[in-house]
């Protein structure tokens, strides 16, 4: 089945460096709950709030070995009023043999805010 894993991480400035490497961090973070492989993923779309510009997020993706055929893409969020700011966040569809509710959405630093409700899910 094809499901989607959600993630999220803020950053603390908009720096190439902070961007690729928040990023990194997250990824593998949700690769690894989930027990991820590059050949199971269709595709990862990452988007950012309008705050973020130095870097594209997608840029991290390629620093880890084996993943760099799997498609990217990045966009920009809706810049709803009052929104968590510095906000990088991450959807990525992949063939997972695990029940929806059972998949590992991660949410790191503030972007913690997002979903609360999923700490409920997380298997400790």
């Amino acid at each position: 089945m094809i499901r989607g894993v959600r993630g999220a991480i803020t950053i603390d400035k908009n720096q190439q460096d902070d961007i690729v490497t928040s990023t990194k961090k997250l990824l593998e973070e949700m690769i690894a709950a989930n027990k991820l492989v590059p050949e199971n993923v269709s595709q990862i779309w990452f988007t950012v709030t309008s705050d973020i510009n130095a870097a594209f997020p997608a840029k991290a993706i390629r620093l880890l070995e084996g993943w760099e055929f799997v498609p990217v893409m990045c966009a920009q969020e809706i810049p709803v009023p009052g929104s968590l700011p510095l906000c990088i966040r991450i959807m990525l569809s992949a063939e997972i043999n695990t029940k929806q509710e059972d998949v590992q959405h991660i949410y790191l630093r503030n972007a913690k805010e997002l979903r609360p409700d999923l700490e409920l899910t997380k298997k400790k």
